[in-house]
């Protein structure tokens, strides 16, 4: 049972760092499964300071996303139809341009967005697609780094 037990555990954290780069998969969800995956075949009885830090990093988690893409849009000139563009463009990128996608759907989400909607010039509206294209590799930076120190916190608590 230990190997079923820690193949499960292994395979969501796995999972959810797919989910950095394909981000239709909920990462934060992956690894909360690891943790109650481990607590349903041994115990629930990790220190209580493990469930503190682990709920103050899933929030950072969702913070990490949501600000990296804001900050790079604002700072390379795009408005709230640039982020828009650049969050659908993520989501449906994947989809319809399987592996480029994932870059490509932001930044055309972005310039579309741009152009559509607030009227900018195609120049202008590039810079905001290459500033969605930066929030996102940013975020997918941030946010490994983040699960990762997760992961490791669980380890050491077990």
């Amino acid at each position: 049972m230990d190997i079923i037990a820690w193949v499960l555990i292994i395979a969501c954290f796995i999972t959810s760092f797919i989910g950095l780069v394909y981000p239709i998969i909920p990462s934060v969800l992956f690894i909360a499964a690891g943790f109650i995956v481990y607590g349903v075949f041994y115990t629930f009885s990790l220190p209580w300071w493990f469930w503190v830090i682990e709920v103050l990093f899933v929030a950072l988690l969702f913070a990490a996303d949501t600000i990296a893409n804001l900050i790079s849009v604002k700072k390379f000139g795009g408005s709230k139809a640039g982020m828009w563009g650049s969050t659908i463009g993520l989501l449906i990128g994947p989809f319809v341009i399987p592996f480029a996608g994932i870059l490509i759907g932001p930044f055309l989400g972005a310039v579309i967005g741009e152009i559509v909607v607030e009227r900018t010039t195609l120049k202008q509206a590039v810079r905001t697609g290459v500033g969605s294209v930066i929030g996102f590799l940013t975020s997918v930076a941030a946010k490994g780094t983040i699960q990762a120190i997760m992961i490791i916190i669980f380890v050491f608590a077990i």
